[in-house]
């Protein structure tokens, strides 16, 4: 598991946009996908909205996926894995990079066919807790035709990265500006953004 943080970390530092293909197990991600497919039969994902969670608003001319968010007091013993998981990648984090996290929050995000969200930074203009965003991808077989790549800007390298399972994204989430294709296919993720003072 330490491989895959260091994964993270090294291709952070080299390009500011770190990736692990082995972050999440081929057991962890797959229970997790079966979590948000029966979250999503049930009904019970929400319309992604755009704001802090105090002011936000929805428009889906800009966002079009849908999410539920993650919390331990669901006591699923695979979110509680993950969560376990990021306990130690930001401990992790902490004593070797000394990011000062002292927090995190995520949710699953489901994009159905013809779903996107256009180009935008994760830090709130009113709020600047999140530090970090980090994307765990749940499609196996993903493939080209597929679409729903995340897209990030940097000047004179724009990084197309394809949504596979297990693979996880790691950048600043006040630095890098990022969108999400128009997916032909069912894209899931858990999405989400590691805090600090």
């Amino acid at each position: 598991m330490e491989n895959s943080f260091e994964d993270l970390v090294a291709s952070y530092i080299e390009n500011k946009v770190g990736i692990s293909e082995r972050f999440l197990s081929a057991d962890l991600a797959n229970h997790l996908k079966e979590n948000l497919i029966n979250l999503n039969k049930n009904s019970l994902l929400v319309a992604a909205g755009i704001g802090n969670t105090q002011l936000p608003s929805y428009d889906g001319a800009i966002r079009s996926d849908s999410i539920y968010w993650l919390d331990r007091k669901h006591n699923n013993v695979f979110e509680d894995a993950f969560f376990d998981q990021m306990d130690e990648f930001v401990l992790y984090l902490n004593e070797s990079c000394y990011a000062g996290i002292t927090g995190y929050e995520f949710h699953y995000s489901l994009y159905e066919k013809g779903d996107f969200y256009l180009k935008h930074l994760d830090q709130f203009k009113n709020h600047s807790g999140r530090k970090y965003s980090m994307i765990s991808y749940l499609n196996t077989n993903w493939q080209e035709s597929d679409g729903g790549e995340l897209l990030i800007h940097q000047l004179n390298n724009n990084q197309k990265i394809s949504p596979t399972q297990g693979k996880t994204v790691f950048f600043k989430s006040d630095e890098l500006v990022h969108e999400v294709l128009v997916t032909q296919n069912t894209r899931m993720s858990i999405t989400g953004w590691l805090k600090g003072a």
